[in-house]
């Protein structure tokens, strides 16, 4: 195996990117600002329809305090009800029900059916919508929709807090820390804290448009932590979030070079990926365009694959050679590896801590997109719940636990997921399809094909990029991320913590419904 260390292809801004290149777009502020979907009336869970005999006297407009009715200045008219922001019956007790509030008599309110037929078992339309709430304020999800869980009937869906009667008196929400540390072997290389205990999972460029890319690194570095490049290259347009982007390192080999592993902080080798354990990585032809070609080089059209497994690492031994490689090559960089969840999951933790690993990336079952096989998502690797804690208590065993560093990830959704981890075990957690989800996601499981993700997400197509911004993609994910803050905060504090570290491994404060609910 060898790394080119000429200069990566360089891929030039597509048009509506020109700002890209400007010393200012490296700087990113985590200030909240409203981020409105791209569509007109985004997909809610209420429909309000305005009958013919409406007169516009405005008052639906005076009494609704979510902008769902709206009559521009200087205009005599209403115009169509914004009903992705109504919340519903909630309102029917209020002052603030425009249905009751109409003199006319002109508005109604019902279910959205279309509502209904988005997401799946685990991401759940409520799930949905309240990720594109967040995205689109900042602020944690409206009380009627359910953000904690999905309809799964396992999992992360099966655990719940036992919350204490209440938090300590003296316990601040401001005092609470959520930083995280990535380096706890005490060698010489740096300490990395991240102020957040989750940062963007792999997104490989090829498998997700450039814009929703930059505007994950540039996330990133609003809130000091990391995304990871995926195994798709490093494009230049990074390179101002350096700091905050991780190199991952795949089968395929793909964009990787000696260039590109010097200025990361973070090497990952990504040796599996648990929504599809032994079968490595597949990019179809049609999302191969010539950028995408460019970067990976290779020929433009041509299906890639990412075999399994590394066919020169068989052991400890050679993990540990690959790992000598990149400490070689980057002497700053924290060395990590993303496995999926086998049986022998804990032995694998323990070889990657031995082999001089700082991070062990454990990848559980739930997650992938909808490039990832059903058949494989849902039948091979082990569920993320279990493997946290056989990995947690097999280094506790070995005395070896407060030397590395767990991530947690496959199904991490939302904060709820990220805290429920944590008390498992682990020390923090990887984000995708959550990322993905702030930015319109619909689940429809189309991320394999060039064109076929609704939302222009999931695409290399020139038409459908032009669908986002790179600005609008930052907003949104800033958003996200300082409600999840918000949320988590607000968690440890109802759980009488003072950090995320002091949750870690709590199982005294979890409880599964199974076992309060045998029957």
């Amino acid at each position: 195996m060898s790394i080119r260390p000429s200069i990566a292809p360089r891929i030039e801004p597509e048009a509506g990117d020109e700002f890209v290149a400007h010393p200012a777009f490296a700087e990113v502020s985590r200030e909240v600002r409203p981020a409105a979907p791209r569509y007109r009336n985004e997909i809610g869970k209420f429909s309000i329809r305005r009958a013919s005999n409406c007169a516009a006297c405005g008052r639906c407009v005076e009494v609704c305090r979510r902008n769902v009715h709206i009559r521009p200045d200087g205009y005599h008219a209403i115009l169509r009800p914004f009903d992705y922001r109504c919340v519903g019956f909630e309102c029917a007790e209020t002052e603030d029900y425009c249905v009751d509030a109409c003199p006319q008599k002109a508005l109604s309110l019902t279910e959205n059916p279309v509502f209904k037929t988005m997401g799946d078992y685990r991401w759940t339309p409520d799930l949905l919508v309240s990720n594109w709430q967040m995205a689109e304020t900042g602020r944690p999800p409206e009380k009627y929709l359910e953000s904690e869980i999905g309809a799964s009937g396992g999992g992360f869906d099966r655990l719940r807090f036992r919350f204490p009667a209440s938090p300590p008196a003296a316990l601040r929400r401001e005092d609470i820390s959520t930083e995280l540390l990535l380096n706890r072997r005490g060698d010489s290389r740096p300490k990395i804290v991240i102020g957040v205990p989750w940062y963007g999972g792999g997104m490989s460029f090829g498998s997700t448009n450039i814009r929703a890319l930059l505007g994950k690194a540039r996330v990133a570095k609003a809130f000091n932590t990391f995304t990871c490049t995926g195994e798709g290259g490093y494009p230049e347009r990074f390179t101002p979030y350096k700091d905050h982007v991780i190199v991952q390192v795949a089968t395929g080999l793909f964009g990787v070079r000696e260039e590109t592993i010097q200025r990361a902080r973070i090497v990952e080798f990504k040796y599996a990926q648990g929504a599809k354990p032994g079968l490595g990585g597949h990019l179809l032809g049609d999302k191969n365009t010539p950028s995408v070609a460019a970067m990976r080089e290779t020929t433009v059209g041509v299906s890639l694959f990412s075999p399994f497994p590394f066919h020169s690492v068989y052991s400890v031994e050679d993990h540990k050679k690959h790992l000598d490689w990149m400490a070689h090559i980057n002497p700053r960089a924290l060395l990590s590896a993303k496995v999926s969840t086998p049986n022998d999951v804990d032995m694998v933790a323990v070889g990657v801590y031995y082999a001089g690993g700082h991070i062990v990336h454990l990848d559980g079952s739930y997650g992938g997109t909808g490039a990832a096989p059903n058949i494989a998502k849902k039948n091979i690797a082990m569920p993320i719940e279990y493997a946290i804690g056989r990995v947690h208590q097999f280094l506790q065993a070995e005395g070896i636990r407060d030397k590395v560093t767990v991530i947690a990830s496959g199904g991490i959704r939302g904060p709820w997921d990220i805290a429920k981890a944590i008390a498992l075990g682990a020390d923090g957690c990887v984000v995708g399809t959550g990322e993905l989800v702030a930015l319109g996601c619909i689940r429809c499981a189309a991320c394999e094909s060039g064109r076929g993700c609704a939302r222009g997400i999931a695409t290399t197509d020139d038409e459908l990029l032009e669908m986002v911004t790179v600005d609008w993609c930052t907003q949104r994910l800033v958003n996200m991320y300082s409600a999840w803050r918000e949320m988590l905060v607000d968690i440890l504090y109802r759980l009488g913590l003072d950090s995320v570290a002091a949750l870690r491994n709590r199982t005294d404060l979890l409880t599964h419904l199974d076992y309060e609910n045998p029957s």
